[in-house]
């Protein structure tokens, strides 16, 4: 998709949400919002060296949701016809008639509405096209192949373009919206030795297809991951330090944000209920929301609401600052949204000057965790308990790769226990965090 078709795809998009909430206040509703959205994209696996997939997608929806006074109805439709859109919106006016009356229902505050749009570099198109894209999974996996003799099979190596874009409006009239692209490539191999077999994978992810890592690079990393799994040890239960290296560390600070939803908040089910202004994390660690970085994972000018968003502290040096709200549970709770109708855009973890060599030397002795199983986290008190692979360090060395045991602690006594993050910071999501160090947590083994 060029650049000028996907800006008359906003052009449509735009023309048919204005219709749509003309179509709603013609019904009576009080409140109207309307989001549609509109993508294309390749996906090409190759897998030892000949292609297994490829398929080619093209998507489009649209959402519409009203409010008679505090009463709210949904529907949605992906037929973009002006009878679907025209049914859809009567749907969704006629379902509102059965809902009940919710005083928190309704659309964000009109004065909370974004009014200026800066570009924040979210599009690239990349002119790949299947030939292409078969070839640079083919050359990432061969890479892979080659790495070791020990790489004994291979789950296969993708290669993903996605383009497309989305806008939303409501009947405060507001009507936005930008478009966007994300590209990745990955590569998942096997290693033996002997009867033993180990797995691991590497991926590279950008808005900018030119900011990829090469595909030789991922495939031979993954090769190298997997090879350094082989002769994994099992160990006797423990209490020991424990790094989190960057690409696992965001599930941590994932399961804070979470905590302090409006949802989790509201229901009373939130292990960081009733934090604001105490110290929850160790005192250096400092978490910024940042919507506006150029070709970042999440930003966005405005949230889902069309609330405009911005920079802020959401824990500042360890001291929990705001909550992440929506307006829904915004009004529930008595207070404001905060821009984060659909998630939070970009947290950046802050970090302790130390690279991940110092966090291994800081840690002497202890676990570096590679792989995480499970869900164990229990959002009501913050309780962690999840499998794990990883390596065992001695005097500041690897020692030998582990595997088949479990991680445990407390994610409030985890959190307050970060003694350093690395300067490594993984970027490749809408949490940004370098790898963490964990004073103390339960090893349970055999």
């Amino acid at each position: 998709m060029s650049t000028v078709d996907l800006v008359d795809q906003q052009d449509r998009l735009r023309l048919t949400i204005a219709a749509a909430l003309e179509k709603a206040a013609a019904l009576g509703a009080s409140q109207a919002e309307v989001d549609a959205s509109y993508s294309e994209g390749l996906s090409v696996t190759v897998r030892q060296q000949d292609v297994e997939t490829l398929e080619y997608h093209r998507d489009q929806g649209l959402d519409v949701t009203v409010y008679f006074g505090h009463r709210k109805g949904s529907a949605s439709t992906t037929d973009m016809r002006a009878e679907s859109i025209n049914q859809t919106v009567a749907k969704a006016c006629s379902l509102a008639g059965y809902a009940a009356e919710d005083s928190a229902a309704g659309l964000a505050d009109a004065e909370r509405m974004a009014t200026e749009f800066p570009d924040l570099d979210l599009y690239h198109h990349w002119e790949l096209n299947a030939d292409q894209a078969i070839a640079l999974a083919t050359e990432c996996e061969a890479a892979a192949l080659a790495a070791d003799k020990r790489i004994t099979n291979s789950e296969g190596a993708t290669v993903s373009r996605h383009e497309g874009c989305r806008v939303y409006g409501n009947s405060h009239g507001f009507l936005a919206g930008y478009p966007d692209s994300q590209h990745s490539l990955s590569c998942s191999v096997l290693a033996s030795a002997g009867q033993e077999m180990q797995r691991d994978y590497e991926y590279t992810v950008a808005r900018d297809p030119g900011e990829l890592v090469a595909p030789e690079i991922i495939g031979r990393q993954a090769a190298r991951s997997a090879v350094e799994r082989l002769g994994a040890r099992k160990l006797g239960t423990r209490v020991t330090p424990v790094i989190y290296p960057a690409k696992l560390a965001r599930g941590l600070f994932g399961s804070a944000l979470s905590a302090l939803s409006g949802g989790a908040l509201y229901r009373r089910a939130s292990f960081l209920l009733d934090s604001l202004g105490q110290e929850i994390f160790a005192p250096h660690i400092t978490l910024t929301e940042s919507p506006h970085l150029l070709r970042a994972a999440a930003s966005a000018p405005f949230d889902n609401e069309g609330v405009a968003t911005a920079q802020r502290e959401i824990v500042s040096s360890g001291v929990l600052c705001g909550y992440v709200l929506a307006s829904y549970y915004a009004r529930k709770l008595g207070l404001e949204s905060t821009g984060n109708a659909g998630g939070v855009h970009n947290l950046i973890v802050s970090h302790t000057g130390d690279s991940y060599a110092d966090l291994i030397e800081q840690m002497g002795t202890g676990f570096v965790v590679t792989e995480l199983m499970g869900q164990g986290v229990n959002p009501v008190n913050g309780d962690y308990s999840r499998g794990a692979a990883g390596f065992w360090v001695e005097n500041g060395q690897i020692a030998f790769p582990v595997q088949e045991v479990t991680l445990g602690g407390n994610l409030l006594e985890m959190y307050r226990g970060m003694v350093a993050i690395a300067t490594d910071t993984d970027r490749r999501g809408s949490i940004c965090s370098g790898s963490v160090l964990i004073d103390r947590m339960t090893l349970a083994g055999s």
